[in-house]
């Protein structure tokens, strides 16, 4: 298995969930961590409590403005020096029917969840060109290969990023860029909102256990690339 002490990292949505689980996770690797989140107060928060573990870096952005990713991936450059690993974890949704949705929510789960991600991986592959190559992890989800009730905007988005994904990797593996989408099922985060996971939520994973794959994932010999791989809970409620 590669080290990845030393490598410079960048997590989006790292302030709280399976985004600071990663960032948590690559820094006790030896990894240098950029996170950027939306709300200046949270990001700062993040940094000073995980920065004591090692090289953390924190940026206030949101990856569906393009400007600010921009802005985001140039702060990275100054402050770590470059970037081998991205994780494209940022993401919302909104839970409507479909005849019920706005435009705006509609808007809301593409942009963040699918647009971001574009720009985000755009950024980095400019970069990667310049440092050999590199490596990006999509957080995607199962609601990108199971419809629901509800998903329809949020299925789009996890649907769209899967495809995306696979066509990047077909693009780039000829320029030493891996490319893989990990896909969980039910995650023990407040992703939804705080009351999303009320109640005994010890059946589902758990965000360190998404960071650990994460880990392994980026960890495969030069040789190998995981491009796809999905997550369930072992003993789901019955």
């Amino acid at each position: 298995m590669e080290s990845l002490s030393g490598k410079i990292a960048a997590v989006t949505g790292g302030t709280r969930g399976i985004g600071r689980a990663i960032a948590e996770r690559l820094l006790r690797d030896g990894v240098k961590v950029a996170i950027c989140g939306r709300g200046r107060d949270s990001v700062e928060r993040a940094v000073d409590e995980l920065g004591k573990i090692g090289p953390l870096f924190g940026y206030p952005a949101d990856v569906s403005q393009p400007e600010a990713v921009a802005d985001f991936f140039h702060a990275v450059d100054e402050a770590l020096g470059g970037l081998d690993i991205l994780v494209n974890n940022a993401g919302a949704g909104v839970f409507r029917k479909t005849g019920e949705m706005t435009i705006a929510e509609w808007r809301h789960n593409i942009d963040l969840n699918l647009n971001g991600v574009f720009y985000c991986s755009r950024e980095a592959l400019a970069r990667f060109r310049q440092r050999g190559g590199g490596h990006i992890v999509n957080i995607s989800s199962l609601a990108g290969k199971n419809p629901f009730s509800g998903g329809a905007g949020y299925n789009a988005s996890k649907f769209g990023l899967n495809g995306f994904s696979e066509a990047m990797l077909l693009d780039h593996r000829h320029d030493n860029v891996r490319v893989c989408s990990i896909a969980p099922g039910s995650v023990a985060t407040e992703f939804g909102g705080p009351s999303h996971r009320q109640g005994d939520v010890s059946w589902m994973i758990a965000p360190e256990d998404v960071a650990e794959v994460v880990a392994l994932v980026l960890r495969m010999p030069a040789r190998t690339m995981v491009s796809y791989l999905e997550m369930r809970p072992a003993r789901p409620k019955k």
